[in-house]
């Protein structure tokens, strides 16, 4: 293929992306503040909280003390299911329940012992909707959050709101990931660009689209509705659980996912050798562990991202002015994430450089599948890889 055809593919496929991809690249599904637009519940529904929790003894506390703060003025719940820890978590959860005196509203579990056919995090879920499910108050909704996940006050509140207005099934936002070392400025943007990118979330959020898709840090769910369809255990073995569960979800109703600044990460990712290592633990999966995905993704991504600024800087002529075009296209597309992290523009320049990083931590997650390490996470291997 000639330099030029090369070019002009770059240059159609960021048209594409940017007119017919959803509006992805505006990161204009934000949760903003439901309360002025929805009337108060004539009775508020009960919620629990389910949270898994796998050695985040550092994190857990700060977490849970957000839940505990919530001002919902419904019955609200906190079961945490510790996940087999090594360094004390359901200690720390614990002493924070004691601390804000709310001891008799936080159920700490130990899960069993996890069955091959299951990944960690989903039968921690799976024991702690079980327990949450044989009282005899169930409760009308449960949040599923992660135990490094902050909540402002109002949370809750704001997503039950949603809920209840909606009837969404599922209610999600994508929490505003941490973003204050160079390896987080320069990877974690683009992880929320990309991520729109596949999963539109102007899309997502429609009735009539099949794109379906969740951000497993805070997932408000229809207890009825996950009962109905199958309960955690019909995604049981998937690894981009948040994801699965949309798509379980949304045949049986309407979903809701968003960007939000009331929901924050407390993890730290001080390297690039820690986000790689959270990057190749799924992206292969991401690719439904085919080779021939993996193909086509990299042969996407090279047109898309890497082949632009190598046309223009190597290119001459037409070639060169299209590349530079294409160049401009994904910078300007990556400007409303940028401004979302509050980071500089010039950061928009760099994608291609990023993106490069992203191929090359997924070509390492298929090569780490092959290998038989795939899906590695705080000790555990994804079960298909290791028949643990």
């Amino acid at each position: 293929m000639t330099p030029l055809l090369i070019a002009a593919l770059c240059c159609v496929t960021w048209v594409f992306l940017l007119v017919a991809r959803g509006g992805f690249w505006r990161a204009g599904e934000r949760d903003g503040v439901v309360a002025e637009t929805s009337p108060e519940p004539v009775s508020w529904p009960r919620v629990v909280a389910v949270v898994p929790a796998r050695d985040e003894a550092e994190v857990v506390g700060e977490s849970l003390g957000s839940l505990l703060h919530q001002d919902y003025r419904g019955d609200f719940v906190i079961v945490v299911v510790d996940d087999h820890s090594f360094d004390g978590t359901a200690a720390v959860a614990r002493n924070a329940a004691a601390a804000a005196g709310a001891s008799d509203r936080v159920i700490v579990l130990a899960a069993p012992r996890l069955p091959d056919e299951w990944t960690g995090k989903l039968w921690a879920l799976h024991h702690g909707v079980r327990h949450t499910c044989s009282s005899t108050e169930q409760p009308d909704y449960m949040l599923f959050t992660d135990a490094d996940i902050r909540h402002d006050v109002d949370t809750l509140t704001q997503l039950v709101l949603r809920a209840v207005r909606d009837r969404t099934v599922l209610t999600s936002l994508m929490a505003k990931l941490r973003c204050e070392t160079l390896a987080e400025r320069a990877m974690i943007p683009a992880f929320i660009f990309f991520f729109q990118m596949l999963y539109p979330f102007a899309w997502v959020n429609r009735a009539d689209r099949r794109t379906a898709a969740a951000a497993g840090g805070c997932m408000l769910v229809h207890r009825q509705t996950l009962q109905a369809a199958g309960g955690i255990e019909a995604i049981r073995d998937e690894l981009i659980d948040d994801c699965a569960l949309a798509r379980l979800l949304k045949r049986h109703g309407p979903i809701w996912l968003g960007l939000t600044e009331r929901v924050r990460s407390l993890r730290t990712y001080r390297s690039l050798r820690e986000i790689r290592r959270m990057i190749t633990r799924s992206a292969y999966a991401q690719l439904g562990f085919s080779p021939w995905w993996l193909a086509f993704t990299t042969l996407a991504m090279a047109v898309t991202y890497l082949a632009p600024p190598a046309l223009t800087l190597l290119g001459s002529g037409v070639s060169q002015f299209l590349g530079a075009l294409a160049w401009a296209q994904m910078t300007l597309a990556f400007q409303p994430t940028l401004r979302l992290y509050r980071l500089a523009p010039w950061w928009g320049l760099a994608l291609p450089a990023i993106a490069d990083l992203y191929l090359i931590f997924t070509l390492e997650s298929a090569w780490q599948h092959v290998r038989g390490t795939g899906g590695e996470w705080k000790g555990r291997v994804h079960w298909p890889v290791s028949r643990r």
